[in-house]
């Protein structure tokens, strides 16, 4: 347990200063302008998902430069081919967040809120562009035991966007939003370039595409991406769906989101972390051995959170918003909210297991029917009940999700060096 906590904590506080990033945007925006914020929660609604499905490409890369943490030299072809792979997924999320006020429009989105989107979608589609560019430099630090070089990006990251939020939205409105987010991408790409190289030892560069190289990466990599797209995308359709209920319904939906997005850091700083003992594991028991010890911990941190939010969650809420309105409909809605993060808490250690095991279509299936029912239901659940019922919805697909995820991790692990052409090497067991 102390290991994996030692691998996980880095990348919990640099989770944090990229959520810190995010929670100043909020922020300001809610005390800028409702209307403003509302029109950022239908835009987080697309940038979601499409920043998921790009980190899904990259955290595929997890089990296969894991194996090479000893000669990094090794993995420098696997990352050249999985640059492939990020682009293409960066050009398709930044033609999406492109779309957003055509989409916004035609789902029903007030007018005023649309119009207030302004030249957002132009700079977070240049974002997304120069995100994918980093080619995964996270996840391959992480696979090769560099934890700790995670954090200098997220704190580049963070710390620019929070200053250049709180100085250019109350004159720019949305549209310092967009070139905060911009400035700051692009300087936490440049500082994750450099730590790449420091890992390696030398320029990464890039090659001619090796078909084969990337259709083998692309295995794992695309139904991971298509998960997180599946589950992002499913949210994005809830938050359409709640933004028809009424502008404060919106923003306390806006304000709920954040904080699921603070509820789940330690749980997918701890699932991040134990991907390298799960794709290194030489048999089953030591994998479910390090998945227990996972769950154990981002179950701990995600009460702590849980905990915080429920004796605090009145005076949080002031940080978000100045109405009152707003901030009454959110800590209404705070327990359901907090059940539904737990859930997705335990699901996303177990789901990231399934890719350190190559796996990650098993998990696509689960999302596949869990959130294909959610996506059925917002829009009925929304008129019918309104925010309240969707949060209700999406606790239930969660627990379904964590139920699916644990049984999938426990038949998977099962086959542990039992499967042919394994990129599992020979170890010295490491105590978790």
């Amino acid at each position: 347990m102390i290991v994996l906590l030692r691998a996980a904590v880095p990348l919990f506080v640099a989770m944090v200063t990229g959520t810190v990033g995010s929670l100043v945007v909020t922020s300001v925006l809610g005390r800028h302008d409702t209307v403003t914020l509302a029109a950022f929660a239908v835009m987080t609604a697309v940038l979601n998902p499409a920043t998921a499905a790009i980190q899904g490409a990259f955290r595929g890369l997890g089990p296969f430069v894991a194996p090479h943490r000893e000669d990094p030299a090794a993995a420098v072809p696997i990352v050249r081919d999985a640059r492939w792979l990020s682009l293409a997924a960066g050009a398709v999320g930044a033609v999406a967040v492109l779309c957003v006020p055509l989409l916004a429009g035609a789902t029903g989105v007030p007018g005023e809120v649309v119009n207030e989107l302004g030249l957002l979608p132009y700079f977070l589609a240049g974002y997304l562009l120069v995100f994918a560019s980093t080619g995964g430099t996270n996840t391959i630090l992480i696979a090769l035991g560099r934890n700790p070089q995670v954090l200098w990006a997220s704190l580049t990251a963070a710390g620019l966007l929070s200053v250049l939020a709180a100085v250019l939205v109350p004159p720019l409105g949305l549209t310092g939003v967009g070139l905060a987010w911009l400035i700051s991408g692009t300087a936490a790409a440049l500082v994750a370039t450099f730590n790449l190289r420091q890992a390696f030892g030398q320029g990464i560069g890039q090659s001619r595409p090796r078909m084969g190289e990337i259709v083998r990466l692309a295995r794992v990599s695309i139904p991971l991406a298509a998960t997180v797209l599946i589950k992002f995308g499913v949210l994005g359709v809830v938050t359409f769906a709640a933004s028809t209920t009424g502008t404060r319904d919106t923003a306390a939906h806006a304000v709920l989101t954040t904080l699921t997005a603070i509820m789940l850091v330690a749980s997918v700083a701890v699932a991040q972390a134990s991907v390298p003992d799960v794709a290194r594991a030489r048999d089953a028991a030591e994998a479910r051995r390090v998945g227990r010890t996972a769950i154990l911990l981002a179950m701990m941190g995600a009460g702590a959170g849980a905990l915080l939010l429920l004796v605090f969650g009145a005076q949080i809420m002031t940080v978000f918003s100045d109405d009152q309105a707003v901030r009454e409909r959110a800590l209404a809605l705070l327990p359901v909210m907090l059940l539904s993060s737990l859930f997705d808490a335990a699901q996303a250690v177990k789901g990231t297991g399934l890719t350190a095991l190559k796996r990650s279509s098993a998990s696509l299936w689960y999302f596949a029917v869990c959130y294909g029912v959610l996506l059925a239901v917002a829009v009925p659940v929304a008129r019918t009940w309104g925010i309240t019922g969707l949060w209700v919805a999406m606790a239930t697909a969660n627990g379904l999700l964590m139920v699916l995820q644990s049984l999938g991790f426990h038949r998977h692990s099962a086959r542990i060096g039992q499967q042919p052409g394994s990129d599992v090497e020979p170890r010295q067991v490491r105590k978790v």
